[in-house]
């Protein structure tokens, strides 16, 4: 009877929840990759709606997505092609390609979330492992 009150919601458990375009529409991989090429990066809506960057590769994504809030004070880090890295517009920390912090004063690297296609849809679910970037486990649990 409890679903007849409570419907059961998409997304979510261990499956990922859909990443988002700047309207939380969910993304495709075939729209995705009509308008990126690889080595792009862009932002979507990941887990908990906090911004993550997805990596374009020659015919897909990554399988991981980089957080884009800074470790130092939540500062929202873009992406610096000319000199590959993330660069934070706040207090000048970087982070390389994959999101290892390489400048302070962020005292962590970027987060980091599982990314996979599951009937075309690009879905984004959590990073519990050891962070392949330090060997440490995730601070971001």
């Amino acid at each position: 009877y409890a679903f007849y009150f409570y419907p059961p919601l998409p997304g979510g458990g261990a499956g990922g929840v859909p990443a988002g375009d700047v309207d939380g529409n969910p993304i495709t991989l075939a729209t995705w990759m009509k308008t990126h090429k690889e080595g792009d990066r862009e932002l979507v809506q990941g887990l908990k709606g906090e911004p993550f960057y997805l990596i374009t590769k020659a015919d897909t994504v990554k399988d991981f997505a980089i957080g884009a809030v800074c470790t130092h004070l939540g500062c929202v880090v873009p992406w610096n092609k000319a000199v590959n890295k993330y660069c934070c517009p706040c207090h000048g920390s970087q982070y390389d390609e994959d999101g290892k912090v390489v400048r302070g004063p962020a005292p962590l690297s970027l987060s980091l979330a599982h990314v996979a296609t599951t009937d075309g849809n690009l879905l984004v679910s959590p990073w519990p492992e050891t962070d392949f970037r330090t060997g440490l486990q995730p601070w971001w649990k």
